[in-house]
């Protein structure tokens, strides 16, 4: 039976609609791929390398990491509602700035500022939790993301397609827009779910010490940051890849860029259908082993001379449809180590997964070079995957232990 509480449309006194959570995740999503396409135009206009623009991916990353370790106890403290508000107010800003940015270095900056558009990520998570326990909460949490995988399908095409009939800066006007769009529904419809506060914002701090000493949390938290990982390494190469090694237009990399969020969208489907009959530790397993087997598949077929656009695009669907799976449940696997810092594990878990993310695609863009061909992302996105599946068995393990199997 269903413990969801009830929820009306732009009423300030309910929780939000669904359609709210995916709305915070989705300008996340974007945020942090829509101008990809665009990093090759990019250089050219800042008249720099490839190396010092893919920082935008990387840096972005690092700030996001960060910022999640201080917006799950900030809003354990004062409330979801006031820290989506605020945190999408300096995502405008800082979007304003990337627009009119005279510099490589300046948009940087800039771009570092809009990761706090990443609490729209961190909180839909907590506030489902906030609202339904356990596996029902990955059930909700697959659904939302799942509406949310949408975005990032769509969005690098999108962004191609602005970048060739306008320039890139159309990438971040689009981005300024959805930014405001997102705040006036987050003043609408964000109905308060943080119902428990804590003292005071040491306190919250305080608790971090027991997420960090929990096998459980940490078994969840290196799966889901492994199974990304593979995920961010992939969105600081395939530019790369798709322009220098395949010779893709910017069009046509914006829509071979969205094949995993193909994959996505269907893990997301089958997280959402399933999680509650089947469990999370299962559905997280069967994820991790999907990514893996995809990525070892792709590595093969370009070690053995059949790589192309096509077969590199296409198996990435199965990062995807791996990460729909494990994301969901392994989110609310470590959420519901502490139930009353679903805040703050929230923050934490996503700021292991980011960071790691951050370090992944850092590395793609040092190893990726003229004449490296698609090899080292592959072999960075391939052995991410096995650490995912390794840190599964390590759940599944501990699991089996405590109960005495």
């Amino acid at each position: 039976m269903s413990t969801r509480p009830e929820v009306r449309f732009l009423d300030r006194t309910t929780p939000p609609h669904i359609f709210t959570l995916v709305a915070f995740a989705g300008l996340s999503a974007l945020a942090m791929n829509v101008f990809l396409p665009s990093l090759p135009s990019m250089t050219v206009y800042f008249h720099t390398d490839y190396r010092v623009m893919q920082l935008s991916v990387a840096l972005y990353l690092a700030m996001n990491a960060g910022l999640q370790l201080l917006i799950g106890p900030i809003s354990d403290r004062f409330g979801r509602r006031p820290v989506i508000l605020w945190s999408a107010l300096l995502f405008i800003a800082a979007t304003l700035g990337c627009i009119l940015a005279p510099t490589a270095e300046i948009f940087l900056a800039f771009r570092m500022g809009q990761a706090v558009i990443v609490t729209g990520m961190v909180l839909s998570r907590a506030i489902v939790r906030d609202m339904v326990p356990g596996a029902e909460a990955a059930s909700m949490i697959g659904y939302v993301t799942m509406g949310m995988a949408v975005v990032p399908m769509v969005g690098p095409a999108i962004g191609g397609v602005l970048d060739e009939a306008f320039g890139w800066q159309a990438n971040f006007v689009l981005l300024f827009v959805g930014g405001a769009l997102v705040w006036a529904l987050a003043w609408a419809d964000q109905g308060e779910t943080a119902t428990r506060r804590a003292a005071s914002f040491r306190a919250q701090l305080l608790q971090y010490p027991a997420l960090l000493t929990s096998g459980r949390f940490w078994g969840y938290a290196l799966t889901a940051a492994f199974s990304s990982g593979a995920f961010f390494a992939y969105l600081g190469g395939a530019p790369f890849v798709g322009t220098q090694v395949y010779g893709l237009t910017p069009a046509a990399l914006g829509v071979y860029f969205g094949a995993p969020a193909v994959g996505y969208a269907l893990g997301n489907y089958l997280s959402g259908r399933f999680s509650v009959r089947f469990g999370l530790d299962r559905m997280v397993f069967w994820g991790a082993a999907l990514c893996a087997a995809g990525l070892g598949l792709s590595l093969w077929l370009s070690l053995a001379g059949q790589g192309s656009a096509l077969r590199f695009f296409g198996f990435m669907t199965f990062v995807g449809l791996g990460n729909g799976l494990v994301l969901p449940n392994a989110t609310a696997g470590l959420l519901s180590v502490r139930p009353h810092l679903a805040g703050s594990a929230s923050g934490l878990g996503g700021a292991i997964m980011i960071g790691g993310g951050a370090a992944l695609s850092a590395l793609a863009g040092v190893l990726l070079k003229p004449g490296s061909g698609a090899l080292p992302l592959q072999w960075i996105m391939f052995l991410s995957a096995l650490a995912a599946q390794a840190s599964m068995f390590y759940v599944l393990h501990r699991a089996r232990r405590l109960s005495g199997g």
